[in-house]
Formats: structure tokens, C-alpha cells, sequence
């Protein structure tokens, strides 16, 4: 693997997948057919699993470029301004094209936190990699797929495993492209919801997905302990309980923070550990970005990890 980066350098992680524009509302309630409800708060921000990754690898203290397609629209122009506020370069592989830019409706249920999200993703994408792809990656310490935007997925695999560089994919469900990503992974961070084809629980996911060659496989189950399975051992690792208000985005959180966190010294359960109080805090703050700003107060942003 890479070595780590050097508390002088500023770690570089790619983030390879889907950006969308997000219009969040929170709710009492969800609202029943062709009935119109008034929302206590909304937000409009860049949205997707690598997009969020990448937002919160960038505000640990991390170098972000998300690797994307968005092309020449209004929407489009939204997403990056939001990710470039917040410290994410933006490759656009579809720069010059015009296309249909994903946009997520997102409710989020007041009393409880949860989150449901109807959205048009990427995973059908046809849009190929960008010239510059190669050299990208070979500038990262660690690469982080999500499946959408297949092509450019691959092709970021296979260059980060020709480099031998960290590769981790965001497994939150089942993509038809995972079968050809797998064989690059060194780490899989799956959903308590992803199952390989011909598997029936979390356990029997993992042992296969160990039996590909993937070096470490973690599981998440919301605010349950986290499992993880790495070079023959297995074990896990307490969530911290907080008030949850907000889930929005908080596995990608914990994708972003297990992506800077590889790069920083210490062992696997630390880093699922230090990945899961990141994941706790955005779960126990309002809004898509109002959590960041409590990154350096916990000090979950500094190079150790302390908290």
C-alpha cells in the first residue's frame, strides 16, 4: 500500500462516483398521498455517497478530488459551487456535454432522524473516464469507489490496484459493476443491507467477499457496533450513542472518514472507531453541512484521530 502521508502533507483522496443536488426537508411526518405538508427547515446542497465522502475527507483535514459526471447545466454549476465551497475539487468527465444531472427529494422525519430519499443515480451511467484519470490517481493516497459512473469506476480500480493503492468501496447495496470491482478492493465498507449474490446475511457477505481477496471487509448496522473482518481476525467496534436528528449522509460520512483515517497511523478497529464518532456526530446535527463546522471542536480533524 501507499505509504501513509506525513503529518506535514496533507493526505490526497479520490472519490470516484455519484453527485447529485439535493432538496432537503425536514417534517413531522411523512406526507400522506396527494396530501401538501409545510417543512420546519430546508437545505439545498451537493449530494451522493461519494460526493459526501469526499466533503468529509476534505474537512478532516484530507485533499478531495471527486471524479464525476454533471456536464454543462444550471444544476450542475450548483453541485460544484457547493463542493468547491467546501474544499472539493471537481473532475467533471462529462465537461462540455450536456446531460441530466441527478436530483435527490429528501425528507427527513423531525422526531426520529431517518431519512428517505427518492433520486435518479448514476449507476447506468454510460459516461467514460476522463483523460486524465491515470495521472489522478496516481497522485492518491487512497481511491474510494461507489459503483455509479461504472465505467469510470473500473477504470479508477484498475489503475489504483497497477499502483497498489488503498482501494475502498462504498457497498451500501448490490450493484451489478461490484463484480468487477471486487477483484481491486483492499477494503469494502458494506451497509448492514449489502449482500453478495447467493449470500443471506452480514457474516456469509463478508466470508465471500474475504474468499475474493478482499483484505478487509467492515460492516455497518446504523448505531449498532460495527463489524469487521481483516487478515484472518474479525471483530468489532462500539458506536458512540448520540441524540439523533439527522441521517442524512452519515454512512457517507463514515466512507469519507474510514478514506482519510487509512492514510493516518493506527490499527483497524481505531479507525473504524474514529470513523464511527464522525458518523455519530453528523447523525446529531441539523442540516448537510452545519455538522463540519463541529469537526475541529471534537477534534476529530486532527492527524492522530484523538476525540
Amino acid at each position: 500500500m501507499n505509504a501513509p502521508a506525513s503529518e506535514s502533507t496533507s493526505p490526497v483522496g479520490v472519490f470516484v462516483g455519484l453527485a447529485t443536488l439535493d432538496i432537503i426537508h425536514r417534517v413531522s411526518a411523512a406526507p400522506a398521498p396527494n396530501q401538501k405538508i409545510t417543512s420546519s427547515a430546508q437545505f439545498v446542497a451537493a449530494g451522493g455517497p461519494a460526493a459526501n465522502a469526499a466533503v468529509t475527507f476534505a474537512a478532516l483535514g484530507g485533499t478531495a478530488v471527486l471524479v464525476t459526471a454533471l456536464g454543462n447545466d444550471p444544476v450542475a454549476a450548483l453541485v460544484k459551487a457547493d463542493l468547491a465551497a467546501f474544499g472539493v475539487r471537481v473532475i467533471d468527465a462529462a465537461e462540455g456535454f450536456t446531460r441530466s444531472v441527478p436530483v435527490s427529494a429528501v425528507t427527513v422525519i423531525e422526531s426520529t432522524g431517518d431519512r428517505s430519499v427518492v433520486s435518479a443515480d448514476a449507476v447506468n451511467s454510460d459516461a467514460s473516464p476522463p483523460e486524465d484519470l491515470a495521472a489522478v490517481v496516481a497522485g492518491a493516497d487512497v481511491v474510494l469507489v461507489d459503483g455509479h459512473h461504472p465505467l469510470i469506476a473500473c477504470a479508477a480500480a484498475e489503475h489504483a490496484a497497477a499502483r497498489v493503492t488503498t482501494l475502498v468501496v462504498d457497498a451500501g447495496r448490490w450493484k451489478p459493476v461490484m463484480s468487477e470491482l471486487i477483484p481491486h478492493a483492499t477494503d469494502m465498507v458494506c451497509s448492514a443491507d449489502f449482500r453478495a449474490p447467493g449470500t443471506s446475511d452480514t457474516a456469509t457477505t463478508a466470508a465471500d467477499l474475504v474468499a475474493s481477496g478482499v483484505r478487509t471487509v467492515v460492516t455497518t448496522h446504523g448505531g449498532e457496533p460495527v463489524e469487521w473482518w481483516s487478515e484472518g481476525s474479525s471483530g468489532s467496534v462500539d458506536v458512540e450513542p448520540v441524540a439523533v436528528v439527522d441521517t442524512l449522509g452519515a454512512g457517507d460520512a463514515f466512507h469519507g472518514a474510514y478514506a482519510y483515517y487509512s492514510t493516518q497511523p493506527g490499527s483497524l478497529s481505531e479507525r473504524i472507531d474514529r470513523s464511527a464518532h464522525v458518523a455519530a456526530l453528523r447523525c446529531s446535527v441539523i442540516g448537510p453541512r452545519a455538522w463540519l463546522h463541529e469537526l475541529s471542536i471534537r477534534g476529530l480533524e486532527s492527524d492522530n484521530g484523538d476525540h
